[in-house]
């Protein structure tokens, strides 16, 4: 990635490692990856973001390295939302900054922009829709089958089972495409994933799904506004060929209604044709220019 740094910043209680690019005083725009990703997702966006005059900051989640593990091993949503809000603070961000989620990290957007709307001007979120559309969709069959990882996960074995041959095992149901290379990305992952911290830390957002008690009530509010719609308009996207959470879910028939409903007034959807979980990097001059014209 041409002209994007490193940094770090302290927010939230963790040692935050992150990615940026563009003018120090530009708009903020935060850039939140998922699982299991990185913040080296956003490579393809970050500079056409700079090149448009904002600032590009991609942090690493809670627990993937270079940023610390909580020693709490709190991993709830509303703890991501948390995150998003303090980084906000810690860099700067103004009342024109634009949070941009994929995966856990659309979560955390919808959380954050509701919780905090006088810090984001938009937001958009990528490959996970509105609680209430994944809420309605995730007992489904055939969304059931997409999602056995999140069963295994709660599982004593997952620690040993969560290493490179599963995890490309994943990238590759999830973008059947193959039009991003699965190898170079997973190989980020495992930069992130280095220590049992980190593996124990990637699997702590799902335990964190289906078990309360790791949730701390510091992040109620938090943990409740992932749930609001909210007023900050939201640009959602989402793959027509998506194996984690399939389009069948999200759009069935390729109508988005349901997702639009979930949003605040003024927002937008789009299904992106031909790519998977991970169109930013399946697709990334459709996704690219989608967000951008969206941003003005």
């Amino acid at each position: 990635m041409s002209d994007v740094m490193a940094g770090s910043v302290a927010a939230n209680g963790l040692d935050f490692g992150y990615l940026t690019a563009g003018p120090a005083d530009g708009p903020l725009v935060l850039l939140l990856h998922g699982f299991p990703d990185s913040a080296h997702t956003w490579r393809h966006l970050m500079p056409e973001l700079a090149r448009a005059g904002y600032r590009a900051v991609a942090p690493f989640m809670r627990g993937y390295a270079p940023t610390s593990v909580p020693e709490d091993g709190v991993y709830q949503t509303g703890a991501l939302v948390a995150d998003a809000v303090a980084l906000h603070e810690a860099l700067g961000g103004g009342p024109d900054a634009v949070v941009i989620g994929h995966d856990w990290g659309a979560f955390a957007a919808y959380g954050a922009a509701s919780i905090a709307p006088g810090r984001w001007r938009k937001a958009v979120t990528l490959s996970v829709p509105p609680l209430p559309v994944m809420t309605g969709g995730f007992f489904e069959y055939q969304q059931l089958k997409r999602s056995f990882y999140m069963f295994v996960f709660q599982t004593p074995l997952a620690e040993a089972i969560l290493g490179r041959a599963f995890i490309e095992g994943l990238w590759r149901d999830w973008s059947p495409s193959g039009k991003c290379d699965v190898v170079d990305n997973v190989d980020r992952v495992m930069e992130c994933l280095a220590t049992p911290k980190n593996v124990t830390a990637a699997l702590g957002y799902y335990r964190a799904m289906f078990d309360t008690s790791r949730h701390s009530d510091r992040y109620a509010a938090e943990q409740q506004a992932v749930s609001d719609s909210g007023v900050v308009p939201v640009l959602y996207l989402h793959g027509s060929e998506d194996g984690c959470v399939g389009a069948d879910v999200v759009a069935p028939g390729g109508d988005l209604g349901a997702v639009l409903a979930a949003l605040p007034p003024g927002s937008n959807a789009g299904l992106v044709p031909g790519a998977g979980h991970f169109l930013q990097l399946d697709r990334p001059a459709d996704v690219n220019d989608r967000i951008l014209d969206w941003l003005p």
